[in-house]
Formats: C-alpha cells, sequence, structure tokens
C-alpha cells in the first residue's frame, strides 16, 4: 500500500474548518461564568509555570461586566523577561497553548488556546515588567468597568461592526481603533486625576 502523503501547500479540510473558525465574529453577552473561567485558568498557570508570572490579569471586554464580547478569556502577564517564557514552550503546550512569539507586537510573548472544534477560549498575552503595554490594557479595563456609558458605547461599535463586517476580522479590529485609541488617552488622565485626587485627600 502507497503511504498517503500530506501535500503542505494545500490545506486540508481541518485546515479550513479551523481558519474559519479562528476568522468568525462571534459576540456574546456578558457570562459571569468568564469570571470563573479565568479564575481556574490563571490557578492551572500560576501552578504550571510558578514564579515567572510575577502578575496575572483578567483583561479584555469579558472582564467588564455586562459588555458583550467574544467569548475568548484574555490574559495579561507580567513577568521579569518575556525571554525566560521561550525555554517554557513544553509547558504551555501541556496546558493546550499555541507557543506564538511576538506575534505582531515587539516585546510580547502570545500563547493562545482553542477548544476541540477549534474555537479560540484564551488567550495570553505576556511582557515584562513596567511594559508599557501592561498599563495601557489595564486602563483601558478599568476604564470601561468605571464608565458604564463608555461600555455601551464599545458595545454598541462592536454590534455595528460585526454586521458591516460579516466574518472580516481585519475590518473588525480596525474599525474599532479609533475608538480605542480615544479610551486608551481618556483612561490614561483617568488613572492619573485619580491619583493626584487620592494625594491631595
Amino acid at each position: 500500500m502507497r503511504d498517503v502523503v500530506r501535500d503542505l501547500s494545500w490545506p486540508t479540510d481541518e485546515d479550513l474548518h479551523a481558519s474559519r473558525l479562528d476568522t468568525m465574529i462571534i459576540l456574546a453577552a456578558h457570562d459571569a461564568r468568564w469570571a470563573h473561567d479565568y479564575a481556574r485558568e490563571a490557578a492551572q498557570l500560576r501552578h504550571a509555570v510558578g514564579d515567572l508570572l510575577l502578575d496575572l490579569q483578567h483583561i479584555g471586554s469579558t472582564a467588564v461586566p455586562e459588555l458583550i464580547a467574544k467569548p475568548v478569556i484574555d490574559m495579561l502577564a507580567a513577568v521579569p523577561r518575556v525571554e525566560l517564557l521561550d525555554t517554557q514552550r513544553a509547558t504551555f503546550e501541556s496546558l493546550g497553548y499555541q507557543v506564538m512569539g511576538e506575534f505582531g507586537i515587539v516585546g510580547r510573548r502570545y500563547f493562545r488556546k482553542d477548544d476541540s472544534a477549534g474555537r479560540r477560549t484564551h488567550q495570553l498575552h505576556t511582557f515584562a515588567v513596567g511594559s508599557d503595554e501592561i498599563q495601557r490594557h489595564l486602563d483601558f479595563r478599568d476604564y470601561l468597568r468605571a464608565h458604564s456609558a463608555a461600555a455601551h458605547e464599545y458595545a454598541a461599535l462592536k454590534q455595528k461592526l460585526v454586521s458591516e463586517c460579516v466574518d472580516d476580522m481585519g475590518c473588525y479590529s480596525e474599525g474599532k481603533t479609533v475608538f480605542v485609541r480615544e479610551i486608551e488617552q481618556r483612561a490614561a488622565v483617568w488613572r492619573v486625576m485619580g491619583r493626584i485626587v487620592g494625594e491631595v485627600i
């Protein structure tokens, strides 16, 4: 019997199915279980990776109460140096993560996890302690948590983009850019002003 050789230049049905799942834009109403999903995953990561994770946070829309979101748990980790994670490939893979390296963002190490059907479930973004990216993500989350009007505006924009972009993830992401950058700027000022007020009080 002749061996079956897969043509690596041509996607299989499984590849195409996974690709479609990866680009589908599905928004869900906020689910209180997302916080529990984060806590469970965070505990596994801390147990497996240990002291390398100096801080681990739940970020993104699933971390903002009542905000619609893609049902993917985004996590943010601070580590002493991201290069230290490069020796942990086997550990992350044992937890079901794909090890993606920087994946387009200098100074990051990105890990993603899918379920058995190929649907994305978790994403871990890691940066070195002191990275501006850490504060940017936390500012965005905390501002939306504290300002429901901004969260509702963000939700409306997402719904509009899903309708306009269908399953074009690039279109969806690009359509959010201006709003996200504006919120990031507001959030940074809000954080600083809050600190100043706290010091005066």
